[in-house]
């Protein structure tokens, strides 16, 4: 389970990445919601695959709740999903 969480951090992050800072500036900017339409529910899949299988390893990987809490929070965060993957999935 934590190398299925491990990949599923860093798709998060990467899809995360993507919306924000190319297909929200696409459809806000250029009035194309194509890759809005195309990336958000790939994206929507990954952020509760995240939060899920965050919860379901917290007892294997020892985390308190205050990692826990930094865990979850990171997913709502741009970049916060490869900080986790860094200090706490190597």
């Amino acid at each position: 389970m934590l190398a299925v969480f491990k990949v599923v951090s860093i798709l998060e992050g990467l899809s995360y990445i993507l919306l924000l800072f190319v297909a929200v500036p696409l459809k806000y900017i250029w009035e194309n919601d194509a890759m809005v339409k195309l990336l958000g529910m790939p994206h929507g899949i990954l952020f509760m695959a995240y939060i899920v299988i965050a919860l379901l390893i917290r007892s294997k990987m020892k985390w308190d709740m205050k990692t826990t809490f930094i865990v979850l929070i990171a997913s709502v965060l741009p970049f916060g999903t490869f900080y986790i993957h860094k200090k706490y999935l190597s």
